[in-house]
């Protein structure tokens, strides 16, 4: 079946796009690898998110739940499990190829965000042998860390947030950081430092010890000796690393690793958009709020391409 749009990913910045290209009445279909929702509901499903607008707070399951539920309403497609592989070009119109078949559309709009993206792995004696088995990169649910001794690995607001996530039903809950101090926004820290959360600064993970599990993790702290701790779960989250060969395929420019896109969120293959954090350009800054916003502007890109209004 042929498409006005097609939009790869439906995170937020992808069903943003759904949602404002459907109000344009764009013929729209959103194709996800995974589930629909994105990073919100698959990474964090029950961390509270703060700073969403028109949200004083909610979790990641019910942000993602209501951008799926308002692109359906709004009479998206959704297609979930099911993996773009090529972009070709079909005259004027492009061929989306999958996994379970394609579809023709006079436009396509990139949102992918971290799907090409894998978390970068600690490597620590103990790190690989245990994940899975109390290393973890995606993070359980709250409930398994109830009476826990629980570390987490990172300074930024993803290892902050987790531990503010659990620290009122865990044993313990200990965050270590190889700086001096931590990169997250400033109001994470402050409740990090009102909790019930034990800190360790310009601290790396030496090993990660156990007998089938973890059960201790050995930290060498700057110019002090070496402290070993009991730990039942280690959740790292020190970044993510770019998986960029499917971009590569798809003939697309990037920079830094990402998608490159002017200020109309246009890619270099003509008809071809992209959005959110799988895009790249000066000032960059990756949260919800702005993928969602560029993917507003992706589909107002898109609209105008495809219909050539006069006010264009």
């Amino acid at each position: 079946m042929d498409y006005d749009l097609v939009i790869i990913g439906a995170g937020p910045a992808g069903l943003t796009a759904g949602i404002y290209a459907s109000q344009k009445t764009l013929n729209t279909i959103i194709i996800d690898s995974g589930v629909a929702g994105g990073q919100p509901g698959v990474l964090y499903p029950e961390k509270d998110i703060y700073n969403f607008p028109c949200f004083q707070v909610v979790t990641g399951k019910d942000l993602s739940k209501n951008f799926v539920e308002h692109a359906l309403k709004e009479g998206c497609v959704l297609k979930e499990h099911e993996t773009v592989e090529n972009i070709m070009d079909v005259g004027d119109n492009l061929r989306v190829v999958t996994d379970k078949g394609s579809y023709v559309a006079k436009a396509v709009i990139i949102a992918t965000g971290n799907g090409f993206f894998k978390p970068k792995k600690l490597e620590s004696p103990g790190a690989l042998q245990f994940e899975g088995h109390g290393v973890y990169y995606m993070v359980p649910e709250k409930k398994d860390f109830e009476g826990k001794d629980a570390v987490f690995v990172g300074g930024g607001n993803a290892a902050l947030e987790m531990a503010l996530m659990v620290c009122d039903v865990a044993k313990s809950c200990t965050i270590v950081h190889r700086r001096e101090c931590f990169r997250a926004d400033q109001c994470v820290i402050e409740r990090v430092s009102d909790a019930k959360i034990k800190t360790y600064f310009n601290t790396a993970v030496k090993e990660i010890k156990g007998n089938g599990k973890v059960q201790e993790v050995v930290l060498k702290v700057d110019s002090q000796p070496d402290v070993t701790m009991n730990a039942d779960m280690v959740v790292i989250k020190i970044g993510m690393s770019p998986e960029i060969e499917y971009l590569k395929r798809w003939n697309l420019e990037l920079v830094d690793n990402g998608i490159k896109v002017n200020c109309q969120m246009m890619t270099s293959r003509k008809g071809i958009f992209a959005c959110g954090d799988a895009t790249n350009y000066p000032g960059k800054y990756k949260q919800i709020v702005t993928a969602s916003g560029e993917g507003a502007s992706a589909a107002n890109s898109a609209f105008k391409y495809i219909k050539n209004p006069y006010w264009a």
